[in-house]
């Protein structure tokens, strides 16, 4: 088995994003620390892994599209059997800028998940209404559980450690129903530890957006679902294998 050239893996899920991702690539390798980058092409129906491969990623290919959950399940176990010591998931439509990549990393110094939050004195991302409103709820609730602020609970620019790792490896829910405050609710009653790095967020760099204003409304129910489900499941310990 070929193992890490670095110790970091970049995972991207993508989803149709060929008119985006050989960018996102080539900045994540220029502005970023040194790292490894895996596609995983969530069965895309255009070039996206041609385009990634051309571009220096490695690329795994599912067969169809199980949602970014499936996406970075498949990216935990293949950071697990190559032996990368932390990850971190950058969007492939270049929405994360790899220049901040480096700075949610490095909050891996004191905690097992690093959170690229748009909403802690770093750019200018700001949301109205209903969609503002769940997102303080979603926020308030988890900062109790973790002990610490957190203002983004829903941001996908996430690191990781060995441990939390290993925490995915066994709890990330494979379905795109809250995954994010799902997976992130579970690790923290298990043990791991979490904070968050201010990062300004960009405008999608190609493509078209995954979810419109009404898609995102649904997304925040469901993931208030997924949090009162996490809830109740029984804290667990990672395993060591």
């Amino acid at each position: 088995m070929t193992e890490a050239r670095h110790d970091t893996l970049v995972i991207m899920p993508a989803w149709n994003e060929s008119e985006a991702i050989g960018n996102t690539i080539a900045e994540v390798l220029e502005f970023g620390p040194a790292c490894d980058v895996l596609v995983v092409d969530d069965g895309s129906r255009d070039d996206t892994a041609r385009v990634a491969r051309a571009a220096g990623a490695t690329v795994v290919q599912l067969p169809f599209n199980m949602g970014v959950g499936g996406a970075m399940r498949t990216g935990f176990k293949y950071a697990k059997a190559h032996g990368y010591k932390q990850v971190i998931q950058v969007d492939a439509d270049g929405q994360h800028d790899p220049r901040d990549i480096k700075a949610v990393l490095d909050g891996l110094r004191d905690a097992d998940i690093a959170i690229g939050a748009r909403f802690a004195d770093a750019g200018n991302y700001t949301v109205r209404g209903p969609r503002k409103w769940a997102m303080n709820v979603l926020a308030w609730t988890i900062s109790r559980l973790a002990r610490t602020k957190l203002t983004d609970v829903t941001s996908g620019f996430r690191a990781a450690n060995a441990k939390a790792i290993r925490q995915y490896l066994d709890h990330y829910p494979a379905e795109y129903l809250g995954d994010t405050i799902d997976s992130l609710v579970v690790a923290i009653r298990s043990g791991c530890t979490v904070r968050q790095v201010g990062v300004s967020m960009r405008e999608r760099q190609g493509g078209t957006p995954s979810h419109d204003p009404i898609k995102a409304a649904i997304y925040l129910g469901r993931s208030g679902m997924a949090l009162l489900f996490a809830l109740t499941r029984k804290k667990s310990t990672p395993s060591t294998n």
